[in-house]
């Protein structure tokens, strides 16, 4: 009786596991972060926003650059009406985010002059971050999601590069006013770079420097990009190095859970470039779209990671800058657009994952497979979850092509090659 109860009991506490992981993971934000096309590019801003919602993009991560909003020191910092403050280059876009019910994540980013010594805004303030937080979100007060600095393990975006002096005079001071500001505000810390440059230092012993100066964060944010263009999301020749990537998805989360608890683990920018137009640095644009599937599943599968932020949404005009969009600088799209509506993954030999983007609650959709004449609907059409995720089995042979088709949408994933 003793057996069957523990055999009993290991059952429930199994159950338990697999729905808090399903619970944790279907549900994490799929976003996007693209600055500059936000704020600058092609059309009205209402045209962009109206992109991103025919994507399905219910996230978006923007930069808010107190170099820009305050470029003179105000008197009373607190006060987000204070006459040195000037939001009206942001004032828009995260107003029109607010109109389409799409989420923004902000990141408070760049020193002024005169909180640095007269530098550029990359070099850390000696004062003032915590009470421009305040103001900040005093100004958006619909906003409840933040990062603090960028990459700030980089001397890109960082000088010092120093996890004491980042805790103690951006993320502590900004954690503090953030939540005094609101309760409901949920403040990031990190956002580092995947790997040690030159300059820099490796993520890992960034984390370990933060949690020595006593780090005081709700979530954890990394950007996990490949080290390679011959890394994949699911595949990394770094298995017991410091360079923490998408591959080492599992590895990251272990670390972050170790080193402050379980918090929740954002990844806040993401993504592969392509050839054409990079052919050194990129992949093919049909690579680009397997991949966004395979790290969207990864995510999925992963408890407690809850955020995954695709850079960006059109190449930038230059190939000194990043070719990682889902449109082409002159607005092509690749067909990585379509994959990031639909992804679509296959699991196991007969299971395949995937997810409808766009819409709310249980959308319809249909797995097709190719007959060599056209595409036929296996399994009739059905309904996904809430968060228009799905598995489903699919009883078809190896090197079957199929796709995932959104009928309410009118068109369909890549297609899929079934190993």
């Amino acid at each position: 009786m003793v057996v069957v109860r523990r055999l009993l009991l290991l059952g429930f506490l199994l159950l338990l596991a697999t729905t808090g992981t399903a619970a944790a993971t279907s549900n994490a934000r799929m976003g996007i972060q693209d600055d500059a096309w936000l704020r600058w590019g092609p059309g009205t801003l209402d045209e962009r926003l109206h992109t991103l919602d025919a994507l399905g993009i219910k996230t978006v991560r923007f930069t808010l650059l107190w170099s820009d909003v305050a470029t003179r020191k105000p008197a009373a910092a607190a006060d987000p009406a204070d006459p040195a403050y000037d939001w009206s280059q942001f004032d828009p876009v995260l107003r029109g985010l607010r109109a389409h019910a799409i989420t923004p994540v902000i990141t408070l980013y760049g020193s002024p002059r005169w909180a640095n010594g007269g530098r550029g805004p990359n070099f850390l303030p000696r004062s003032g971050f915590g009470t421009f937080a305040y103001a900040a979100s005093k100004r958006y007060p619909w906003v409840r999601l933040w990062t603090v600095w960028n990459e700030p393990n980089t001397r890109v975006f960082s000088v010092p590069v120093s996890p004491r002096i980042y805790t103690q005079r951006l993320l502590n001071t900004a954690y503090a006013w953030l939540h005094r500001a609101s309760p409901a505000n949920v403040v990031a810390g990190g956002v580092t770079s995947p790997r040690k440059t030159s300059s820099g230092m490796s993520p890992v012993d960034f984390i370990r420097g933060m949690h020595a100066a006593r780090a005081k964060l709700d979530a954890y944010a990394a950007n996990p990009y490949p080290s390679s263009r011959f890394e994949t999301p699911t595949y990394s020749p770094c298995t017991e190095c410091s360079t923490l990537t998408m591959a080492r998805l599992a590895d990251i989360r272990s670390l972050v859970t170790r080193t402050f608890g379980p918090k929740p683990l954002w990844l806040t920018e993401y993504g592969y470039q392509t050839s054409p137009p990079d052919p050194i640095l990129g992949v093919s644009p049909a690579r680009q779209a397997q991949y966004v599937g395979e790290a969207a599943f990864k995510v999925w599968q992963t408890p407690g990671v809850t955020m995954l932020i695709q850079f960006l949404v059109r190449d930038e005009p230059t190939l000194g800058g990043w070719q990682s969009g889902l449109f082409t600088k002159t607005g092509v799209a690749k067909p990585s657009r379509r994959a990031f509506s639909l992804p679509l993954v296959q699991q196991s030999r007969t299971v395949v994952w995937g997810q409808v983007r766009p819409g709310s609650g249980r959308r319809t959709y249909a797995i097709q497979r190719w007959t060599g004449h056209g595409w036929l609907t296996v399994g009739g059409i059905k309904r996904t979850a809430s968060g228009g995720t799905f598995r489903t089995v699919v009883h078809v042979s190896q090197g079957t092509k199929i796709r995932l088709l959104a009928p309410q949408l009118g068109y369909a994933s890549p297609l899929l090659v079934m190993r």
